[in-house]
């Protein structure tokens, strides 16, 4: 399979680098980064050891090959434009998978592209950028697909032995919908929590008062969840809340990654869609309002 990663940061290195070992893949990604795998091959340490020669560019148009799949894992708020700049390598076949944090990213997606092209990807590896050419996997996870109508389809079933044979343990989901606000309900407790007071996901249980903090936010946030038309127990996202944190406990999260790089964090499209949402819907929303209050003002956004 002819495949791009458009955003080949930590996730979607990661990604290139296992589907590279059985497809043609093509990382497009910051030039510093794109100019250290040239020169030394792509580096992955931690739970998984590679050092591989793939291909890398800053810019789509350097993609020669007609793209099968393309895997989107830009930051949400660059979404759009990313996706703007893909459209001359997406042709009416090419299969754009949103393998993303946020719940914005498929209306960003539609604007370029045909809603029967998309499907989407939610995960729990972890990986953080170590420097230009090196990314550290601190985390192995599993990994959902789903075609957004929960059809499961030969395109979609396709994907998912790709991912197997890769080595990414990957299921298909007959409501990939419902998986993605799971995701940001528990991103919305722990990616802006971890930013704020600078610390690892396994801290937010280590410590009492952060622990009670995540169960309030996460009850607020499974409330927006419902109102918008899902159908979450408040106890099971808990539960599933502290599963994540446990599973990933040495993890930093994306957000104060991007804070420590002085870089725009992804709040706006996780809390802040949450607030949106739950104002519209007369849902009580004032932790996850504080939460992106604190963020913004803490990284200066």
């Amino acid at each position: 399979m002819n495949i791009v990663i458009l955003g080949a940061g930590a996730i979607g290195s990661l990604f290139g680098a296992l589907l590279s070992k059985k497809n043609d893949v093509v990382l497009i990604g910051r030039t510093s980064h794109v100019n250290a795998i040239r020169k030394n091959g792509l580096t992955i340490d931690g739970k998984t050891q590679l050092n591989m020669k793939i291909s890398a560019e800053d810019a789509v148009d350097a993609v020669s090959f007609s793209v099968d799949l393309l895997i989107v894992t830009v930051k949400s708020y660059d979404t759009e434009s990313a996706i703007d700049q893909a459209k001359q390598i997406i042709h009416n076949k090419t299969v754009v998978l949103s393998l993303q944090n946020g719940l914005d990213n498929i209306k960003a997606i539609e604007h370029v592209v045909d809603r029967r092209q998309i499907i989407v990807g939610v995960t729990t590896h972890g990986a953080f950028f170590s420097k230009p050419g090196c990314i550290k996997h601190t985390g192995v996870g599993k990994t959902i697909l789903g075609e957004l109508d929960g059809e499961t389809s030969d395109r979609i079933k396709n994907i998912e032995n790709v991912f197997n044979k890769s080595g990414i343990e990957t299921v298909v989901s007959k409501n990939i919908i419902e998986d993605m606000w799971v995701k940001a309900v528990v991103n919305s407790c722990i990616n802006p929590i971890t930013a704020f007071f600078g610390c690892s996901n396994g801290y937010l249980l280590e410590n009492p008062l952060l622990e009670k903090i995540v169960e309030k936010v996460c009850l607020e946030s499974t409330n927006v969840a419902n109102a918008y038309g899902m159908n979450l127990s408040r106890q099971i996202m808990i539960k599933k809340t502290k599963e994540v944190i446990r599973e990933t406990s040495e993890n930093y999260s994306s957000m104060i990654q991007s804070v420590r790089k002085g870089r725009k964090t992804e709040i706006d499209s996780i809390n802040g869609v949450l607030v949106d949402i739950g104002r519209t819907y007369d849902v009580d929303v004032s932790l996850n309002e504080i939460l992106v209050s604190l963020v913004k003002t803490f990284s200066n956004q």
